[in-house]
């Protein structure tokens, strides 16, 4: 039995020295593998860290280049805008354009016939010198009197009858008196008498009055030197001719000036 006892301690002692023997092989063994994954681990995290910061570059340059496409865009969209806003500019410049020019081509057309009545002026201001005289008539007045009588009323309705059928004309009237008296108050006489002769012509036949011609020329121009009573009654007068220019005018033909 003691034998037995003492095997079995043996035995046992032989199979805990065995054990810890294993268990320290073991720890020896697994300990650099332990190691080995925690620097495997560190690694891991290090590089899951890395693919992240690489996947926030990543979104921050996708960010920029979509910012950066949409600013393009936009100023594309703005180009295009301003291009269609110079498209409309330079049509309604066109448009304008071609107005000028029909109004150019119409001034030009103008200007092509005033040259033409402007020629036709011209010719009739050569010829103004043309004026002929066409009829007259005397008027007598007694002493110191502007009222006409009423033969000098009929004379002046006979020249006035003439005058209405002439277009281009005009009527001196030139008023005298004899040499008796003041020059002063002559002078104003025979205005006044010319005054009544052309204020005739006006009321009684309707010759627009720029048409008629007015001077007081007192005792100037006698028509006779002498100093008596015959004489004197003589210059005692008023002058009215008229003269006309329709000859002129004729021989224009059917321009508008003669039509005017």
């Amino acid at each position: 039995m003691k034998g037995f006892l003492a095997t079995a301690c043996i035995a046992s002692g032989a199979l805990l020295a065995a054990g810890c023997a294993t268990h320290k092989y073991v720890r020896n063994t697994t300990a650099p593998i332990q190691a080995k994954l925690g620097q495997v681990g560190e690694q891991a995290s290090r590089n899951d860290q890395s693919i992240e910061d690489t996947k926030n570059q990543v979104r921050q340059v996708d960010e920029k280049a979509q910012s950066g496409i949409n600013a393009v865009q936009e100023r594309a969209s703005t180009a295009d805008q301003h291009a269609l806003t110079a498209d409309q500019h330079a049509g309604d410049a066109m448009n304008k354009a071609n107005q000028v020019g029909q109004t150019a081509n119409q001034a030009v057309q103008s200007a092509d016939q005033a040259n033409r009545g402007l020629g036709n002026l011209r010719q009739v201001v050569a010829n103004i010198d043309d004026y002929k005289l066409q009829s007259s008539a005397t008027v007598a007045f007694k002493f110191n009197q502007y009222v006409l009588t009423t033969e000098a009323q009929e004379d002046l309705d006979k020249l006035a009858e003439g005058v209405k059928s002439s277009r281009r004309f005009f009527i001196a009237v030139e008023g005298y008196t004899d040499d008796v008296g003041n020059k002063q108050y002559n002078d104003q006489l025979s205005r006044r008498r010319a005054d009544s002769v052309a204020e005739y012509l006006v009321a009684k036949h309707d010759i627009p009055i720029y048409h008629i011609h007015m001077i007081g020329l007192g005792e100037d121009k006698p028509v006779d030197e002498g100093h008596n009573r015959a004489a004197r009654a003589k210059n005692r007068r008023v002058e009215v001719k008229v003269f006309t220019a329709d000859h002129v005018t004729a021989s224009l033909g059917g321009s508008d000036l003669a039509a005017r």
